[in-house]
């Protein structure tokens, strides 16, 4: 071999131990760190709603006790009443301890949804609250839990909501503590929502 062609070897073998460390830096520190500063601050806003029960929603009820906090609409043809019918059957799961957990259904529809009209919604869930306010409020909210929503005009005029459709699970201290997915296997998001509400 040339001595050209070995300082060609000896700098592609360099190339790769330099993307082998890149790659770890990555995922050792750089991955975790960003996420870690995203999830630190879900749920922190300074958006001023109102609950069903007829207290005030804010990022300080998210504190006191573990809470599960979903956004949804009224009008929603699938998810919304699917994922109701999940919390219900994780509350009938958790026994005595569905007590300790507070459930928010946060609209990402204020225009259609009022208190009293999410009241009815969600009352067939007993640990529910909705909670609805102003459109300027409930962006801030989608803003501080990272949730997506968007209006989807429909062909006859009216309209209907995407949007994110995870369940954001909060420890007592109001920090953020994981999510259920849309549909999670039974098992699985009981027992996030059981060590949750142990963790208090």
């Amino acid at each position: 071999m040339t001595k050209s062609g070995i300082s060609a070897i000896r700098l592609a073998l360099w190339g790769l131990v330099l993307l082998a460390l890149i790659v770890l830096l990555w995922v050792r520190v750089l991955a975790p760190r960003l996420e870690q500063d995203v999830t630190a601050s879900l749920g922190r806003g300074d958006y001023q709603l109102t609950a069903t029960d007829g207290s005030a929603f804010t990022e300080d009820s998210l504190k006191g006790a573990p809470s599960a906090v979903f956004f949804g609409f009224t009008h929603c043809p699938e998810v919304c009443p699917t994922t109701l019918g999940d919390i219900a059957t994780w509350e009938e799961g958790l026994g005595s301890d569905a007590a300790a957990l507070r459930v928010f259904f946060v609209t990402v529809d204020p225009e259609r949804d009022t208190v009293e009209q999410l009241r009815d919604y969600v009352s067939w869930v007993p640990e529910v609250r909705g909670v609805s306010g102003s459109r300027a409020d409930i962006d801030k909210a989608l803003k501080a839990f990272r949730i997506y929503a968007r209006r989807v005009p429909l062909d006859d005029g009216g309209y209907t909501m995407d949007h994110s459709a995870m369940v954001l699970l909060f420890d007592a201290r109001g920090d953020y503590a994981g999510l259920i997915n849309y549909q999670e296997d039974y098992d699985r998001a009981l027992g996030k929502l059981q060590a949750l509400v142990a963790g208090g």
